[in-house]
């Protein structure tokens, strides 16, 4: 047995174990929600609690100083793990592309093809691009904030990848454009590179079952019935939707741009859609991600290194389809209007406040504020509607992770293929 065939019989094995821990943490996971229902309707509110504390409170929380929560602490550690080599990884990855493209006619053209491809699956955008003016400025503060007046700022958190990206692209073009003049900083970052790639494929075949299992189990265990069921008509469209572009879009989206068997990348790409759904965070996923299109699907190392990173930061489709749905949902509930132009409109807006916002859970909630904003929905109305969706909008984020990180994959495997090098034979394989 070669080499590509043991990787691919790990990966299949991976993508059973992960597709296992979902569906048994569905399982356990709404279990314990009718457990919970069951509890306090008979009374029982102090078993739940004692339940809750054990196993799933939020330990960090003023008012649990005496819990445990179990899961809660394995699922952080597992996501903490992943989030620790973020920026080290980003940056490190696409410096050595940078390093290693000596072409600069073809890194334009990856740099473009890549923009392009994110762009394609986002169409809606650009037919909204005209209307957009001065509805909303701050989003576009992003693209200033991307160059730093201070670098230490940037590499000590997770929330700036944009900058990194800026940062690594032109340290990359320097020590390409300087040659033999930079040997020990070149060297340094390929050993700090292998050390990130250990150490991530170790947590991710260990321990990354286990963690979906984990995660999912308490992120239905601590939602109660009564705060899924008033908006259940917005849960309902979401995840048709969302689920709609993730079977099929991003499926012919390959089929046209490339002539390849889309299906092929459906099921190797299945793994990092469970993935990202049960962490909930693009940069935690990107680990994944990373290894999955290089080794599974046949892109190169030079062009993933590259794409992935900036799709993680700027390739928010699937927020954006999100925040458009919720954005009527709560306008229509509030008493707005809400025409044609209303809905292009907030379109743009989604996805435009989306571009640089944190891969990690919860940044939904701060792009869905900006959209609202922008639009004017800010009577008590809406505010009481804003506040339902923050309440049970962590399963429908989980959805539109899957979403963003498949979309980078697709854009990768597009461009890799556009410049000739994408390994076919691995591809099919």
């Amino acid at each position: 047995m070669n080499k590509t065939q043991t990787s691919t019989n790990h990966a299949n094995k991976l993508a059973i174990k992960m597709a296992t821990a979902l569906i048994i943490g569905l399982i356990v996971g709404t279990s314990f929600i009718f457990l919970r229902e069951k509890l306090i309707s008979s009374g029982n509110y102090d078993t739940w609690v004692m339940i809750n504390n054990l196993l799933f409170q939020d330990i960090t929380n003023k008012e649990a100083s005496n819990a445990i929560g179990i899961f809660y602490i394995v699922g952080q550690l597992f996501i903490n793990s992943l989030q620790l080599v973020i920026v080290p990884m980003v940056f490190t990855s696409i410096t050595l592309a940078m390093c290693n493209i000596s072409d600069t006619k073809k890194l334009g053209r990856i740099s473009y093809k890549t923009i392009l491809g994110f762009l394609t699956t986002s169409l809606f955008a650009l037919i909204l691009a005209g209307i957009f003016g001065s509805i909303a400025s701050n989003p576009l503060l992003v693209f200033v904030q991307a160059i730093p007046n201070n670098i230490t700022s940037v590499f000590g958190e997770n929330g700036r990848v944009l900058s990194i990206v800026f940062l690594a692209s032109v340290t990359g073009i320097c020590i390409n454009s300087l040659g033999d003049e930079i040997l020990v900083l070149k060297k340094l970052l390929q050993d700090i590179n292998k050390i990130i790639t250990t150490f991530l494929t170790f947590v991710i075949t260990k321990f990354g079952p286990i963690a979906i299992f984990v995660l999912i189990t308490r992120t239905f265990a601590i939602y109660g019935v009564d705060h899924l069921k008033p908006a259940l008509a917005y849960v309902g469209t979401a995840t048709i939707a969302l689920l709609i572009f993730l079977s099929f879009g991003y499926a012919l989206f390959i089929y046209f741009t490339t002539g390849l068997n889309p299906m092929i990348f459906v099921k190797k790409i299945s793994k990092v859609a469970l993935f990202g759904f049960s962490t909930s965070s693009s940069a935690a996923t990107l680990p994944l991600n990373t290894k999955t299109v290089v080794e599974e699907l046949g892109v190169s190392e030079e062009i993933a290194s590259f794409t992935l990173p900036l799709g993680m930061t700027i390739n928010m489709n699937g927020t954006a389809i999100m925040q458009v749905i919720a954005a009527i949902f709560i306008a229509s509930s509030s008493g707005y209007d809400v025409t044609v132009g209303n809905i292009l409109i907030i379109s743009l807006l989604a996805l435009i406040s989306s571009i640089g916002t944190p891969a990690a859970p919860g940044a939904g909630a701060i792009i869905l504020f900006t959209v609202l904003t922008g639009m004017g929905y800010q009577n008590d109305a809406a505010v009481l509607a804003y506040s339902l969706i923050l309440a049970i909008n962590r399963p429908i984020e989980m959805l539109v992770t899957s979403l963003n990180v498949v979309g980078d994959a697709a854009t990768c495997i597009y461009v890799s293929k556009s410049e000739n090098n994408l390994n076919e034979e691995v591809y099919n394989g």
